[in-house]
């Protein structure tokens, strides 16, 4: 025989079985991690999107708020479980008296559906202060 084919014989195209399961435990375990990560990553993802949709419902009524103040300023008052978009919620206290009223907005999402906007369920509080504007002579 020849030194070529002699040399293909000695060659062996393919995996043993226990090469093939080694590798594949060994993929197993990288796997784990992965997925772990991967899951909290899309779970950090959902928890960022919920506060910045809060955020920007508390801004809208906060703003909605102050341009009511404009033209009424003495009928601003507290509101609570109101809802802005699906199962977002607001709470809305307002405090103080004369000329200057403190506007606390807490927004979060209603997660147990239960129409109350709980303390743990609250995920942006914004506070301001309004002034009553005082006539032109």
């Amino acid at each position: 025989m020849s030194a070529a084919i002699k040399n293909r014989r000695k060659f062996r195209g393919g995996f043993t079985l226990t090469e093939a399961v080694v590798a594949a435990a060994l993929l197993l375990v990288a796997m784990v991690p992965i997925l772990k990560a991967l899951t909290q990553a899309n779970l950090n993802s959902v928890i960022i999107e919920r506060r910045t949709q809060s955020l920007c419902l508390a801004q809208g009524k906060l703003n909605d708020i102050e341009a009511r103040s404009i033209y009424n300023f003495d009928a601003v008052s507290s509101q609570s479980n109101e809802v802005l978009i699906g199962s977002y919620l607001c709470n809305t206290a307002i405090g103080g008296s004369g000329y200057l009223k403190t506007v606390t907005i807490s927004v979060g999402m209603d997660v147990n559906n239960n129409g109350i906007l709980n303390s743990d369920e609250i995920e942006v509080v914004l506070q301001s202060q309004i002034a009553k504007r005082q006539p032109v002579d």
